[in-house]
């Protein structure tokens, strides 16, 4: 037990070098598209060219290959409210090569404080201070307005990693379910499987290489859907969830 936790420490350091010096590279890359490009077309060539691309050599060179099912239910050209469960680090780049659509993350405001990353968060993502209230009304706004322009969003309802095995999920935050009804955009889930076994964010040092698996669902229509539907939404998308989670788990004890 010892030495495997060892070698997992090791590769952990690997990691997390491997990650720094491609932060590095691709900071350039990003400065260059948020310089050069309009407004209108630096948000689609940063995610879909750069943050892609990226995250596809992050995770060959964490040698943990990607296996996505049912990535077709996601239509490349259609706008969805994303959402997904949050288990670990490894998500970020899981949830950019998931689908081919070009997509904004929700992130906490106090990430844009961390160098190079900051830069790339301001520029690229959405950002909320989860403690001001009028900063949430904000976000609301905000994330409308990317909807408008063709932008999916991406959200956590969770609102943070879960940090536990169990339970698999956290209490689901209404933001994503009320946004999605608010705005009549299909709500696109996907279940993340085991992420949280490779890169714990218990032990955010120890990595294990390996295959990480994730899984879409066929996309939930709002369109006919009010505000007091938040309720049956949340739970509905909760269960798709945890029937995953719970099939991985038992399949692969």
């Amino acid at each position: 037990m010892f030495l495997l936790r060892f070698f997992k420490v090791l590769f952990g350091i690997y990691a997390a070098l491997f990650f720094i010096a491609t932060l590095l590279l691709v900071t350039i890359c990003y400065f260059f598209v948020f310089i050069f490009l309009s407004k209108k077309k630096a948000p689609h060539i940063a995610h879909r060219i750069v943050s892609r691309t990226w995250a596809r050599v992050l995770c060959f060179g964490f040698f943990t290959p990607v296996r996505i099912k049912n990535r077709e239910y996601i239509e490349p050209n259609k706008t969805y409210v994303m959402i997904a469960n949050h288990q670990s680090q490894l998500d970020i780049p899981l949830y950019a090569i998931a689908s081919k659509n070009t997509l904004r993350f929700l992130a906490k405001a106090e990430l844009t404080k961390i160098p190079l990353m900051g830069y790339i968060i301001r520029n690229l993502y959405m950002t909320v201070n989860r403690k001001d209230r009028s900063d949430r009304n904000k976000s609301i706004e905000i994330m409308r307005k990317s909807l408008e322009e063709h932008i999916s969003v991406f959200l956590c309802p969770e609102g943070t990693r879960n940090r536990l095995k169990d339970p698999p999920l956290l209490d689901f935050r209404d933001g994503a379910f009320r946004l999605a009804i608010i705005t009549k955009r299909p709500i696109a889930v996907l279940t993340l499987l085991n992420t949280g076994d490779k890169l714990s964010p218990l032990r955010p040092i120890e990595f294990t290489p390996g295959p990480i698996y994730c899984i879409w669902d066929k996309p939930i229509d709002t369109s006919s859907l009010t505000l007091e539907d938040v309720p049956a939404l949340k739970e509905k998308v909760r269960q798709i969830m945890m029937e995953h989670l719970s099939d991985f788990r038992n399949s692969h004890k």
